[in-house]
């Protein structure tokens, strides 16, 4: 039960975000939804309420745009202000093959919204996460992060854009990501580790292109083997409320057990560098 805990959701109101939410909330939970549109955010949350009924936990609606560090900065002033304690933030909001577009601040769309925009928000929130310990810091990769590498030399794919590998390398570097962010919380009673959900039927697919003739395909195969947005959040609740993972630090999960990553993913070489490089892109300093 998590009665008593204040709980950080990017991304609630669709997909795994939103179910992971409504488990959460009936685990008596105190649920900030950070969202970037507060209508669908306000639908979401009244669909989980009465899906959930009477006596259980909050749901509180916080605006969140992950594409603006603008946004991202206004948001943690107002939770360091609001909130006495953060017990657990899931970073799960994402973008998925978008065409090339730039973030309000210059970058790479799905590399601002998916790492950079997560970066700065799990920085500004570390102290309040520290005074609450223990907690738990959880990012939501994907397997995709096979396919991605860290290119130093073209970060925010000007020189080539390919939206797959954008994406694939969004989700590297959410591992990278957290594999720094452990070493950095070894002795603060506060824990991050990372999950890859599969593939689940969400709206994230939004942007990939699917022919008309074959939707209907597409549909029933899904329907068949994509995991529901609620089998897709199991090992994001289970990071978040398990007594199991207490004190695993910089693991990754895959259907609640640890999963094997590819050395790209625990380069600690390269998760230093890009470490270094984000706190430049976002303006912070340590």
């Amino acid at each position: 039960m998590l009665r008593g805990k204040t709980i950080i959701v990017t991304g609630a109101n669709s997909g795994i975000g939103k179910a992971t939410a409504a488990e959460l909330l009936r685990c008596q939970g105190r649920v900030i939804m950070a969202c970037r549109n507060r209508e669908r955010a306000e639908k979401a949350a009244q669909e989980i309420q009465e899906e959930a009924g009477p006596g259980q936990g909050e749901l509180v609606i916080k605006l969140l745009d992950l594409a603006s560090l603008k946004s991202v900065r206004i948001f943690c002033e107002e939770i360091m202000k609001e909130e006495s304690r953060i017990d657990i933030l899931i970073n799960n909001a994402g973008i998925y093959q978008c065409p090339y577009t730039k973030s309000e601040d210059g970058f790479e769309m799905q590399f601002a919204v998916n790492h950079l925009g997560h970066f700065l928000l799990t920085n500004l929130l570390l102290d309040l996460l520290k005074r609450s310990a223990p907690s738990r810091i959880i990012v939501v990769s994907s397997k995709l992060y096979k396919y991605g590498e860290i290119n130093f030399d073209d970060l925010n794919s000007e020189q080539s854009y390919d939206k797959a590998f954008a994406y694939a390398r969004s989700k590297l570097a959410n591992l990278l990501f957290t594999l720094e962010l452990s070493h950095r919380l070894e002795e603060t009673g506060v824990t991050v580790n990372a999950l890859t959900p599969g593939i689940v039927r969400t709206n994230l697919g939004r942007h990939v292109h699917i022919p008309l003739l074959m939707k209907p395909l597409f549909n029933l195969a899904s329907r068949a083997f994509f995991k529901s947005p609620e089998e897709g959040a199991q090992t994001s609740i289970y990071l978040a409320c398990s007594p199991d993972v207490e004190g695993v630090q910089g693991k990754c999960f895959a259907n609640c057990h640890e999963e094997q990553l590819l050395a790209k993913a625990t380069d600690e070489e390269v998760a230093k560098k890009l470490w270094d490089i984000s706190e430049v892109m976002v303006g912070i300093t340590t």
